[in-house]
């Protein structure tokens, strides 16, 4: 059994695990038992009801929150050419092609998000193994293998957040700072809510959302009453 600490414990008590809060409600209970003594990321967790083994019910995408993530992204593009200078335009942190590969091949990743075009696509394969434990490979779905590598990476700096359901069918997703105010959190959340009730797979039967959880860095779990959200 996992031992909590006194701050959980007592922030915990807060929580009613037997209700299924409003997300107004979930939000400013998830800010108000935030324990840490830094500004908290707020997240969201979904418990869906698909069954990921099936290529059809697999869930994975992007979406750009309204009022961003509090985190600013550090950016990498692979490309080439005229590619290279649209994407420093735009803000990306690093450019490059070869030598950023090398020096990833030696271990370096001071970087969180990487954007290539797609006929760079073949030198990033190479470093597949490396970037896919970690989450790091590029690709189609997220919106990071495109050649408007301008519009990826203003995106990806204005709070553009990837998505994907992991083995069990859960979701997890970052909505912002403990710091923001509860309606930016709020609005993020619904677009996020909208963006996974819009994904459900045609295939999946039975309940979608089974569960909605919010929580804070290091905080208690404060469940959403999925049939109380409204998107406007």
């Amino acid at each position: 059994m996992t031992k909590r600490g006194k701050k959980f414990t007592e922030a915990a008590k807060l929580v009613d695990r037997t209700a299924a809060y409003s997300v107004k409600e979930a939000i400013e209970l998830a800010k108000k038992t935030t324990t840490t003594n830094f500004d908290a990321t707020v997240e969201v967790a979904f418990r869906l009801g698909i069954d990921t083994r099936k290529n059809d019910q697999q869930i994975r995408g992007a979406v750009v929150l309204p009022n961003g993530t509090g985190k600013t992204q550090r950016v990498l593009v692979f490309a080439k050419g005229e590619k290279l200078k649209e994407a420093e335009a735009a803000g990306a942190d690093y450019v490059g092609d070869a030598e950023y590969i090398a020096k990833i091949q030696q271990g370096w990743f001071d970087f969180d998000v990487i954007v290539a075009t797609p006929d760079m696509m073949g030198e990033v394969g190479k470093i597949g193994r490396v970037l896919g434990p970690k989450g790091l490979m590029p690709n189609p779905k997220t919106g990071t293998v495109t050649f408007d590598v301008a519009k990826a990476v203003e995106e990806i700096k204005a709070g553009k957040v990837e998505y994907r359901a992991d083995k069990a069918g859960i979701i997890h997703a970052p909505i912002g700072k403990a710091s923001f105010e509860n309606e930016k959190l709020e609005e993020n959340f619904l677009t996020i809510f909208d963006t996974i009730q819009k994904a459900k797979p045609a295939a999946a039967k039975g309940t979608y959302m089974k569960s909605v959880n919010v929580t804070t860095t290091m905080g208690p779990a404060v469940k959403v009453d999925p049939s109380s959200v409204t998107v406007k």
